[in-house]
């Protein structure tokens, strides 16, 4: 199985990619396929054995180029909740703090940020009363207040990068302002279990997660899917590590917009090349004004700033004030867990 990734930023000096590890991680990104001997298909694509595929996946999982490889749940569409949160952490505490938000299994990212509140983390919990219950646990243990930022609409998300700090490449499904759960049974949630953090590196992935379930290589591959048709996956393939792979900057840029035309704006926004993610979410007044989240990458943080600069200009008299929080450090990267 994949592993999961609790690691700091790579160094200043990511690992060396050479023209097929680029064409890998370019290609794998969705559209995995749901047949006897994926691996085989793909790597002929490539012009590959399939043990040559394997081989360079396991090497880019090992040197946390990818952050996983496998299916990429949407945990509401499976009744749960998903939810952007951050803390105010005093220096002198902050690995402390890391360390005990870190060992929350609800945590499936974290991110250290230039701002007051400079750590930022995701909450993905497996029903909606979760997220309550965890943000008390952190509360807690770091006797810090939680600031969550509940999504109240999404306007894109792409999450799919290019190697070389290019725009992030393809979309997926815009969830709208809420998403309604589907319907899933026991043997659903087991096989979720076991793929949530990765899809086996094996010739036939589908029959040894059968064998687990107690089923065949065919009803695995046929509730997969349905889960993707359903949008219980968003997709199927590698997760790059985006610093990994050329984009060096990293900002989360916060906007004042008119809650009267932030809808129309985001859409806009979210159709821009270079957002990543797009979405409405909750204010914290008087702490907080922010209502229009977008996710930038570049190769260098005066390019992140352009970005933001014609996000800036495309909102106009809309948008009262804004901010980009650069991201210094990447504290968890596991991915939701249930």
């Amino acid at each position: 199985m994949n592993t999961v990734c609790d690691a700091v930023m790579p160094p200043a000096a990511p690992p060396l990619l050479d023209a097929l590890d680029s064409r890998i991680i370019d290609n794998l990104q969705g559209g995995f396929p749901l047949t006897s001997h994926p691996y085989r298909q793909v790597a002929a694509g490539l012009g590959l054995s399939e043990q040559a595929l394997l081989t360079r996946l396991q090497q880019l999982l090992a040197q946390r180029v990818l952050t996983r490889f496998g299916p990429m749940y949407q945990i509401e569409r499976m009744g749960g909740a998903f939810v952007l949160a951050a803390l105010a952490v005093p220096e002198d505490g902050f690995e402390r703090v890391n360390a005990l938000v870190n060992a929350l299994p609800a945590v499936a990212h974290n991110y250290r940020r230039e701002h007051v509140f400079n750590m930022w983390f995701v909450l993905a919990t497996a029903t909606p009363d979760g997220i309550g219950a965890a943000i008390r646990d952190i509360e807690t243990a770091t006797g810090l207040p939680v600031y969550a930022f509940p999504k109240l609409r999404e306007y894109y998300v792409g999450m799919r990068f290019a190697v070389g700090g290019q725009a992030p490449v393809g979309a997926l499904p815009d969830a709208g302002a809420a998403l309604q759960p589907v319907s899933l049974d026991e043997c659903d949630r087991q096989l979720i279990r076991l793929t949530q953090g990765g899809l086996p590196l094996l010739s036939q992935p589908y029959r040894q997660l059968g064998s687990q379930l107690g089923c065949s290589a065919n009803e695995v591959c046929a509730r997969l899917a349905a889960m993707l048709h359903s949008g219980v996956i968003r997709r199927i393939g590698a997760v790059p590590n985006h610093y990994a792979i050329g984009y060096a900057a990293n900002g989360m840029a916060v906007f004042d917009v008119d809650d009267a035309r932030i809808d129309a704006l985001g859409e806009q926004i979210g159709a821009l090349p270079f957002v990543s993610h797009c979405y409405r979410r909750q204010r914290h007044l008087p702490l907080w004004r922010y209502s229009l989240f977008a996710m930038c990458h570049g190769r260098d943080r005066d390019e992140v700033l352009q970005q933001v600069a014609t996000i800036r200009q495309l909102l106009g008299s809309a948008c009262q004030q804004h901010e980009v929080l650069f991201s210094t450090r990447m504290l968890k990267k596991s991915g939701m867990r249930i």
